[in-house]
């Protein structure tokens, strides 16, 4: 059975870190990625990662790290220097289609909530 299973969410204060795990099952992808979504706001790409490269939004460049482990079919997502602004759920994304283009992230973890309050 296909899943995204996210972990590592949390509630911290500005400045701290976390770190996201998205195991997926049941296949394997050429793209997978982070996405977040905001109270009010649509749904936003964070960090993608493919086999031949990775992409930021300019939000997390500098901030965030998005890495994979192949052998265990996992991205992770180490966010650090963490903002207010940063709150929402964050969601893994996966596709087998052109990775560079949110539209075409076709499978979805169920989400993990990040809380950056003082």
């Amino acid at each position: 059975q296909l899943q995204l299973v996210e972990s590592g969410g949390g509630s911290v204060q500005p400045g701290g870190s976390l770190r996201l795990s998205c195991a997926a099952s049941g296949r394997t992808f050429s793209g997978m990625g982070w996405f977040r979504q905001a109270p009010g706001k649509e749904r936003e790409v964070v960090a993608v990662s493919s086999w031949s490269g990775t992409y930021y939004a300019d939000s997390a460049k500098g901030r965030f790290t998005i890495s994979r482990d192949n052998a265990k079919n996992t991205v992770y997502l180490q966010m650090n220097s963490l903002k207010p602004e940063d709150t929402a759920v964050y969601y893994c994304g996966a596709t087998n289609n052109y990775w560079r283009d949110p539209i075409q992230y076709n499978y979805w973890g169920l989400g993990t909530q990040v809380t950056v309050s003082s």
